[in-house]
């Protein structure tokens, strides 16, 4: 198809190019012939006007003006898949629909995976590719490119519709060998031990749990810091660290490792857990169903029963 002469299969060949930098790897995404990317790229070269793509070396390397097109390109691909996507019907027994979503390995760990688990049953062909949250993510989830964001509460934005998915609460969890461990721990015990905290992604960014423990600041001993929840649970067997975790995580752990849990010696609010999807996707079945399907997860009650389409 085109469009004022351009030919918009050669919009997701221009995308592709940008991201790998190369002829060659790009015609295996594109599952096409080394000449016939070639050709494609000989093609926007004349259309625009512009080399776009220049060989230095070994290296392809975009022009200033093929980098001003990349965020068109792919806000245009990303509208289309939306309207591809986009439907007032789902079947989960037939449909071949990929979601992306956006969460912490808290919640691919709780929620994500026994929800895949469910999903082969009502839905086989049903895929997920799973990111992590971040500034990165909030700028794909704006620009459609993301379908559903999975986040505490206070970190959703206010400018999107949310639907909560589930309440938890934290525990300190350790070693069982531990001797600390072996009863609820008061206040001062647990600022005497060493901690392993969890600092998210490249950015370092505090968790919710984090965020309520500055007060303690300089009384509670960090000694290690994870880059994920799914770390902690590695750092802690033979050691008398302890660590702040959600209760549903740390029930997993606690099965999976040598670990226990005890209370909180202070309060921390209650984690709420919700889904957001953008606004321009509020009649899409297809997200209505997927956060459906994480509700009933979220509560315990997924079978192969009662997990349908929605209309």
């Amino acid at each position: 198809m085109r469009f004022k002469g351009l030919d918009l299969n050669l919009v997701v060949a221009l995308d592709i190019l940008l991201q790998e930098r190369s002829v060659s790897r790009s015609a295996e995404r594109l599952k096409l012939s080394q000449p016939a990317v070639s050709a494609a790229l000989a093609r926007l070269r004349d259309y625009f006007n512009d080399e776009l793509l220049v060989s230095i070396g070994r290296s392809m390397i975009p022009t200033a003006y093929a980098e001003s097109l990349w965020p068109i390109a792919r806000d245009l691909l990303a509208k289309a898949d939306l309207l591809i996507d986009t439907s007032s019907t789902f079947d989960p027994a037939t449909s071949q629909r990929r979601f992306r979503i956006s969460a912490s390995d808290f919640i691919q760990t709780v929620l994500i995976a026994p929800a895949l688990r469910a999903l082969q049953t009502v839905a086989p062909g049903v895929s997920m590719d799973v990111g992590p949250t971040g500034s990165m993510s909030l700028t794909q989830f704006e620009n459609g490119e993301i379908d559903c964001v999975v986040s505490p509460e206070q970190y959703a934005s206010p400018a999107h519709p949310v639907r909560p998915l589930f309440t938890d609460d934290h525990v300190v969890v350790g070693w069982r060998g531990n001797p600390a461990m072996d009863r609820p721990l008061d206040l001062d015990t647990f600022l005497s031990l060493g901690h392993v905290a969890v600092r998210l992604g490249s950015g370092r960014e505090l968790t919710f749990a984090e965020r309520h423990m500055l007060p303690y600041g300089d009384q509670r001993r960090i000694e290690v810091s994870s880059s994920t929840f799914s770390g902690v649970a590695l750092m802690l067997p033979q050691t008398r660290r302890v660590a702040v975790l959600q209760q549903r995580l740390a029930a997993v752990f606690c099965d999976a490792f040598d670990l226990v849990m005890q209370p909180l010696p202070f309060e921390i609010p209650q984690l709420r857990e919700v889904a957001q999807y953008h606004s321009s996707r509020a009649n899409d079945a297809g997200i209505a169903w997927l956060i459906d399907m994480f509700e009933r997860v979220a509560a315990g009650t997924a079978t192969g029963q009662g997990v349908t389409g929605a209309n």
